[in-house]
């Protein structure tokens, strides 16, 4: 290479001495010669370098290509397969020598008993390290199959979750308890037809069944039938839920009418619904307080009678369940379960003095308190104990041969004095127990047009055959805002609702009777069911009665 680059040099030189010649043509052809062989020179060296780059990219791939057939040389897998043959054949050489020994020392050797307890060294570890294999094998299934429920029994912090509450809203506490009513509907709609079977409601239907049942039970095909009577029923709702017409039922149904919900209500409609609704939900809770609260004192011994019954019932019917056999404690439950569901029932039904002379659960369920109750027992022996002893003063101020009970029901009295001398009544006359505090409540007499004489407030009681209201603005000397109704003066009594905004949601009871033009109007009663049965039931009293009593007016 350094020769080649000395001969261009050598080649180069006479043509720079041609500027000491004489003479300009001859010079401008000898610059002209020095141009071509300077450009000659330059394409040269850029052939040389590309020559060289082009051999040194053949020498790579010559190279590339010797190390891919060293590789294919290398990993040749035809050579590989029979090395594999060759050590198969090798393996089962070995085995069949190892075989051959084996049954030439088992010939050779005499024959010894079975040694269960001695085991060589090999077989020894071999069988350990296969019991690993199997333990192993036994734990990772286990993890694989129960270890995320293993997990969960781990200890794990508790999270402190608060759940959003609803802000209290009228529409969404209606909403609700039409959402209660609609799904308790099927429940009580079939406990309705329950005791419309039990009452005989529909006579034939009712035969049919106890027949059915009593037969089912005498052959112990009792739970059998029951269950096979719930599968008809959900065989029958899947008939419905894909769009069969099917209006049948096991037991009568009993319809009650449904009153269609109103879309536009008036505000004050829409305030008596809220009203209406807070009513029920109070007495739906009142009601599953006192089942809990009896169960409770049932089992509490705070009413001893009552849970000594049950507890001699509970050891009868253990010594029963261990001395008799289940085939036979089975027959004889169905038969009087039967028994007492059409015919015990329907006769305590019908005939109410019957029941509460002899149906024991039920004189027991009744006479069960609640925790109110109790409280009002406990408050009324506290007050008996606390009262201060009669002075003799005033035993003899009570008259021979009336006892003193009798005397302390006559003198029933409020703040301004005997009951009887408020409403100028004779003396045996006194509210009665059910009332005997009275019932608040507001007179309403739409024949008077004076604001003050239109409305009252005051207590209303009823005796055994007045009907009494005390005004709160009388004065302590004067009885003329009070008001006394015959009961056998009544023409009509009705329950009554004046203003969704009076207390007791407006409910009042309407009294109509000869001296009055409109019926007077007792309003804004929070008990206004309880003192509406009251009336009623003692004006029947008095209307069954032949001779009506006497009686002084005001």
């Amino acid at each position: 290479m350094a020769q080649f680059q000395e001969r261009t040099k050598a080649a180069t030189l006479p043509s720079r001495s041609c500027a000491s010649v004489p003479g300009t043509g001859q010079l401008q052809r000898r610059i002209g010669l020095c141009r071509m062989e300077d450009f000659t020179c330059d394409s040269f060296e850029l052939l040389y370098s590309g020559a060289v780059d082009k051999i040194k990219s053949h020498k790579s791939n010559l190279n590339l290509k010797e190390e891919l057939r060293k590789l294919r040389e290398e990993t040749n897998v035809d050579s590989l397969r029979q090395e594999l043959e060759r050590e198969r054949s090798k393996r089962i050489d070995l085995e069949q020598k190892m075989n051959e020994v084996l049954k030439t020392r088992l010939e050779d050797s005499p024959p010894q008993p079975p040694r269960k307890q001695q085991s060589p060294s090999n077989n020894g570890t071999a069988d350990k390290q296969q019991k690993e294999v199997w333990s192993s094998r036994l734990q990772k299934w286990l993890y694989e199959r129960f270890g995320v429920y293993i997990e969960d029994f781990r200890f794990q912090p508790e999270e402190s979750t608060v759940e959003a509450e609803e802000p209290l809203s009228a529409k969404r506490l209606t909403e609700n308890m039409r959402r209660l009513k609609r799904g308790a509907r099927p429940v009580t709609n079939f406990l309705r037809n329950l005791s419309a079977l039990s009452n005989w409601h529909s006579v034939y239907t009712s035969a049919i069944a106890f027949i059915i049942y009593m037969n089912a039970a005498w052959h112990g095909w009792a739970i059998p039938m029951l269950l096979f009577l719930a599968i008809l029923r959900l065989s029958l709702n899947y008939l419905i839920a894909r769009g069969w017409r099917i209006q049948w039922s096991i037991v009568p149904e009993v319809y009650e009418p449904m009153e269609p919900p109103k879309e536009d209500l008036t505000v004050s409609e829409k305030f008596q619904l809220v009203l209406d609704v807070a009513q029920k939900a109070q007495n739906l809770f009142g009601k599953m307080s006192d089942v809990l609260e009896k169960i409770k004192n049932l089992f509490m011994w705070v009413q001893p009678e009552s849970t000594r019954k049950l507890y001699i019932c509970l050891w009868v019917a253990f010594i029963t369940s261990c001395v008799l056999p289940y085939k036979l404690m089975g027959f004889m439950m169905g038969l009087y379960a039967g028994i007492k569901f059409f015919i015990i029932d329907f006769l305590f039904k019908s005939c109410p003095k019957l029941r509460d002379k002899y149906d024991t659960p039920h004189i027991v369920w009744n006479s069960l308190p609640t925790d109110p109750q109790l409280k009002e027992r406990t408050n009324a022996t506290v007050s008996r104990r606390v009262q201060p002893v009669v002075s003799r003063s005033s035993l003899a101020t009570i008259p021979c041969g009336v006892s003193r009970e009798e005397e302390t029901g006559r003198s029933h009295s409020t703040k301004k004095g005997a009951f009887y001398e408020i409403f100028n009544l004779p003396e045996p006359e006194r509210p009665l127990a059910v009332c005997e505090n009275g019932w608040r409540c507001c007179l309403i007499n739409r024949d008077r047009k004076m604001p003050t004489d239109y409305i009252r407030n005051g207590m209303l009681y009823v005796t055994e055959n007045y009907l009494c209201f005390e005004s709160s603005s009388s004065r302590s000397n004067s009885s003329k805002k009070n008001k006394v109704i015959k009961l056998v003066d009544i023409t009509d009594i009705q329950k009554y609702k004046v203003l969704s905004v009076l207390p007791g949601s407006g409910m009042g009871i309407s009294i109509a009777t000869p001296s009055t033009q409109k019926p007077l109007v007792f309003g804004a009663m929070i008990h206004r069911d309880e003192a509406f049965e009251a009336i009623f039931t003692q004006y029947m009293k008095i209307l069954t009665t032949t001779k009506p009593p006497t009686s002084t007016e005001l």
